[in-house]
Formats: structure tokens, sequence, C-alpha cells
């Protein structure tokens, strides 16, 4: 854990640094300094659900250490993961850790990746070939490995906020790697606001354009996207986001899923889930599920030029920057 910089502006503090690879932004209105608990907080979590600390409880899990018990950050994963994967009809599912790092997107060297080895990858991967019982992963093949990325970071971010609440602070924006949680009011007395990127390839920080910009209030948003990370071969670029049901990255119209819900492990399941699914699976799936809004910028199959979906409840959220060139 790197901490950055702190800051204090018209009573709100603001954390920021690094966890989980990626950057955090915690601000929140109060007169107490709550950066040691932050800090305590995400290294917990990393010992939960992170799979690049070799001790956290995942990791054991995976390197099938049968003394390991999981704590209760574990069981909210395993039990929103098992959810989530049930009403997707098994296109989440965070069995895909094989598949992850055979692409060389995960916590493993990359291999070389061809039908033969995919189809023997498939054989240990699913959820229903892995169950949860008095606190300990019960695997029917020892080669199942399991992947948090899909959702753990929302999950942080959940658990950062809930101890803000916790400590009675009622403004606060919560934002680990992208993910969001925000309650209450800005310095200004304003509804928070936050942006969602153009899907610009191979956009950062410093190389960034915003599609549309949206008031979130005590409402948590995620989006997942395959514009930013690839896996190239002979000169085709595959998305990050693994269909567990082949084994074969996602290849289908959507660049960027946005979802906002109440909660942000929610939120985070149902981007990747829709990144998976694809433009009209999605669509039947938000109208499937209560308490989702959904922000989708996808290519017109007819010509290649980008459009967006948005839910009614995210239309009055939505202040448009322009539209997508």
């Amino acid at each position: 854990m790197i901490l950055d910089r702190k800051l204090f502006k018209n009573n709100n503090i603001n954390v920021r640094g690094f966890t989980q690879g990626t950057t955090f932004s915690i601000i929140y209105q109060g007169s107490k300094d709550y950066e040691k608990e932050i800090i305590d907080l995400l290294h917990q979590f990393d010992m939960s659900l992170s799979t690049y600390q070799d001790s956290s409880i995942i990791s054991l899990i995976n390197k099938n250490n049968n003394e390991v018990v999981a704590d209760e950050l574990f069981n909210k994963f395993f039990e929103k993961s098992k959810e989530v994967y049930n009403k997707s009809n098994g296109y989440f599912d965070i069995t895909v850790a094989p598949l992850v790092n055979a692409y060389g997107f995960g916590f493993a060297k990359k291999e070389n990746v061809d039908s033969a080895s995919i189809d023997s990858i498939m054989a240990f991967v699913g959820m229903d070939k892995v169950n949860f019982e008095d606190g300990k992963i019960i695997k029917s093949d020892p080669r199942i490995m399991l992947d948090g990325n899909a959702i753990a970071q929302g999950q942080s971010v959940d658990y950062i906020a809930q101890h803000l609440e916790s400590q009675g602070i009622t403004n606060y924006l919560v934002e680990i790697g992208g993910e969001i949680s925000a309650k209450g009011l800005n310095d200004k007395a304003e509804i928070w606001r936050v942006g969602i990127d153009k899907p610009i390839e191979n956009s950062d920080e410093q190389n960034r354009t915003l599609q549309a910009i949206i008031r979130l209030k005590n409402k948590s948003l995620a989006t997942s996207g395959n514009y930013r990370k690839f896996y190239e071969k002979d000169g085709v670029k595959y998305g990050h986001s693994i269909n567990p049901k082949t084994g074969y990255p996602a290849m289908h119209s959507i660049l960027s899923a946005t979802i906002v819900a109440n909660d942000c492990i929610t939120a985070d399941a149902y981007a990747t889930t829709c990144m998976v699914i694809g433009l009209e699976e999605s669509l039947e799936l938000l109208k499937s599920l209560k308490g989702l809004d959904a922000y989708l910028i996808y290519t017109d199959p007819d010509n290649g030029s980008y459009r967006v979906y948005m839910t009614d409840g995210i239309k009055g959220m939505i202040e448009e920057i322009g539209q997508i060139e």
C-alpha cells in the first residue's frame, strides 16, 4: 500500500494512493482523519481476495491449502459470485482463472494458447464444480482456481464505504480503480458527478476523453471495457473478457459497459457479465433484474460506428458531453 497524498478542502478529506495494482481516491466530509483505518482495511482486503498476494486466502485456496478457512470478506465474495453465476446462466464465473492466466491477463505467466489447451482447461472451469462448506472451498478438481478481478474491486469499494458509514460519515465518494460508490453531496453541496470514458484504445489517466458525466446520488458505479487490455496473436486483438462457456475471449460489439447499482460489488459483477454476453443478451438480462441501470457503448454492426444504449433509469443521471466519434 502506497499513500500518494492527502488533501483537505472545505472540511473534505481526500486520501489517495495505490492498491490492488491500481489507484484509489477516497473523499469524505468530516473532522476525523481515517487514513490509517483506510490503509489497514485495504490491506485486510488484499490478504483475503488478492491473487497477487501469495499468502491471501484466495491464493492459498488456489494452491489447495486444506488448512485455510475463509473470512467474512471471502464469504461475501463467493456468495455474490454464485448469485450472479446463477442469474447470468453461468456467464459470470470466477473459476475462469486458468483461462485468464492462459491468455496472459491473470496472475500467472501467459501460455501458448491453442484449441487443444483450451479444451483441456475447460475440464476444470465452472462454478458448479466448487462448493462452500463450513468456511472452506471444496473443489471437484484440484486444478480449479478462482479469479476475483471481475468482482473484488467493487467489493473493496463497498468495504471502505461501509466503514465510513459506520463512523457516521454521510458525504463521501470512494473510488478504487474506476469503481465508485457515492453518498450525499460533494464539497459544493452538489450531487457527486463522475465520468464515463470514451472507448479509446490505449487510453489511461493522462490520455482519456469523457463520453458522459453521471450524477451519482447514493449509488455505486462500475465500468468494464475491452478497449484498454488486449491479447494479440497473429495480428488479431482479443479482449480480456473471457467467455467461461467457450474458453475464448468474448467477441461482441460492446466496447464499454457501465452499471449503476445500490452496491459496487453488484455493479462490478454485472458490468463484466455484459462484456461477456454481448448487447442483445445484456438487454434481456437487464430487463430481468431489478435495481440496475446501464450505459452501454457498442459498435453498430452495419457501419462500424459507435452507439450508446441507456436504460430509462440512467437517462435522468446523464449529462451528455458529446457524440462518440
